[in-house]
């Protein structure tokens, strides 16, 4: 999809003789394009949560919100073993690097799950630890989040697999990979070991373009350019 949605960007842009994208240029504004699409699930999906409670939305293929979950679904990690940070708090675990959004976090020995672990803050946990009615336990744990770091309570669980994620991730970072010619034009060559397609369903091309003409408009400083992504993102979402 990649090759096809940069070949659109160019001819748009080449049209009206608006400057020329390179590689390195158009691999940057399609990350940030996939990173805005992607973001934009989340909201379509809460708002189709909210038509869904009002009663207003559509059901089987008018269900909008299991179209956004299926997509969701496919940045789903499962029961990641959590990497132990070695220092002086012995309960300490590390995020994955690519996580976007904490779905829950396991507490496990031998391999198999004590209980989910809540999430707390710092502020609350003092207070739950206090009292032995209150405080987490290994069958109700808890832990706080502090940047991508995590610290799970009771301190029991401090083995290096006592800790599990189910997260959504960020999608990779798509990247057009090319080889160059003898008159220094780049050929789309996707054999290449860094290649990278965009994860994001066939049905966002559109988007995907709107949006990262966008970003070169502001680039090569052309407010056509810019305009016109605007006006085909702003017909793609009156389209759904």
């Amino acid at each position: 999809m990649i090759n096809s949605v940069r070949n659109t960007v160019l001819a748009i842009i080449n049209k009206n003789n608006y400057g020329y994208i390179s590689p390195s240029d158009f691999n940057l504004f399609a990350k940030q394009a996939q990173l805005d699409l992607f973001d934009e699930y989340f909201v379509q999906y809460n708002q189709q949560i909210n038509e869904e409670n009002s009663r207003v939305s559509g059901t089987g293929y008018a269900d909008i919100k299991k179209g956004y979950e299926e997509v969701i679904d496919y940045f789903s990690n499962n029961e990641i073993i959590l990497s132990k940070i070695t220092d002086p708090v012995r309960n300490r675990f590390s995020l994955p690097a690519d996580y976007y959004l904490i779905n829950q976090i396991s507490c496990l020995t031998g391999g198999q799950i004590q209980g989910e672990a809540e999430k707390v803050s710092s502020s609350k946990i003092n207070l739950l630890n206090k009292s032995l009615l209150t405080s987490p336990s290994i069958s109700y744990p808890a832990y706080t989040q502090s940047g991508n770091s995590i610290t799970v309570y009771p301190n029991t669980f401090a083995g290096e697999k006592d800790v599990a994620a189910t997260y959504i991730r960020y999608p990779l970072d798509p990247k057009w990979t090319f080889t160059t010619i003898s008159n220094g034009s780049p050929i789309f060559d996707q054999s290449q070991s860094d290649y990278q397609d965009f994860e994001l369903p066939l049905d966002d091309s559109n988007d995907l373009v709107a949006k990262i003409l966008q970003y070169a408009g502001i680039s090569i400083r052309e407010a056509d350019v810019f305009k016109f992504g605007q006006i085909e993102e702003q017909s793609q979402n009156q389209q759904q």
